[in-house]
């Protein structure tokens, strides 16, 4: 009997180290399956730093220079956008148009700067479909320059614009587009309220027809010369209606502006 006791005492105890086993077992799996999605999360967020860090290239578009595309040189296009952010809020918004370049060098910028640090909002008005790979792509087409979304309408406060063309039909329908999309100034502000930042980059021979279009804007013909990446045969001028030490004052030349001639200079 004694010895039948004792073994009722062993199966006893070893049914309760088993149970424990189990619980402790368990409890160790859970916890690896915790560590293995907390750490799959880690690696996600950490591929996704790395793609944010990861500069967007405007090379990824091949130019169809039927459909009048010219890039600018990663040196003029973040040159534009730097003129474009100066001094901008959260509360404002940059309208790129006809401009693709420009547009990718403002991602860029904006992806590098301080998560905590005031981000203008962005809108990239083209013709081409391939941009609406990103969010802010609204499809545009000069020929209809006011066929856009209504809620865009005076909501700019920097505008850049580069016509696809180089003569007055175009030059014109891209300066509808423009001022429609120009900010007025509010009622409280009235007329001590600045014009929206404007950049115009289109080819010389447009100084007579550009400055009369944007007369209201106070567009001036600077001295800086955008370049482009695979060069261009026109001469091609920044125009601006505000100052700034990237640029100076240039000359006027309005009597060389030449009749519209159909040729690529989109950047």
């Amino acid at each position: 009997m004694i010895n039948q006791g004792n073994e009722d005492d062993e199966l006893s105890l070893s049914s309760s180290t088993l149970d424990a086993l189990k619980q402790f077992y368990a409890e160790r799996d859970a916890r690896a399956e915790q560590f293995a999605k907390l750490q799959a999360q880690a690696e996600e967020q950490h591929a996704a730093s790395q793609a944010q860090s990861k500069p967007l290239s405007i090379e990824a578009f091949t130019e169809d220079w039927n459909e009048s595309q010219f890039w600018y040189s990663d040196e003029t296009a973040s040159f534009l956008a730097k003129q474009l952010l100066d001094g901008t809020t959260a509360g404002m918004t940059i309208a790129v148009v006809s401009a693709p370049s420009v547009f990718v060098a403002l991602k860029n910028i904006l992806s590098t700067a301080s998560p905590d640090g005031a981000k203008p909002k962005l809108v990239l008005l083209e013709h081409d479909n391939r941009f609406a790979i990103f969010p802010e792509f609204v499809f545009y087409d000069f020929n209809q320059p006011l066929k856009l979304p209504a809620h865009l309408k005076g909501t700019c406060d920097r505008i850049v614009c580069d016509p696809p063309f180089l003569n007055e039909h175009c030059q014109t329908k891209a300066a509808i587009t423009v001022k429609w999309l120009s900010k007025p100034p509010s009622a409280e502000e009235g007329k001590n309220q600045q014009q929206p930042r404007l950049i115009v980059c289109t080819g010389e021979r447009m100084e007579g027809i550009v400055t009369r279009l944007y007369r209201s804007f106070g567009l001036r013909t600077t001295d800086y010369d955008p370049v482009h990446a695979r060069g261009l045969s026109n001469e091609f001028y920044c125009y601006a209606n505000f100052e700034s030490v990237g640029w100076g004052w240039r000359a006027s030349r309005q009597g060389k502006q030449g009749a519209g001639v159909r040729q690529p200079t989109e950047g």
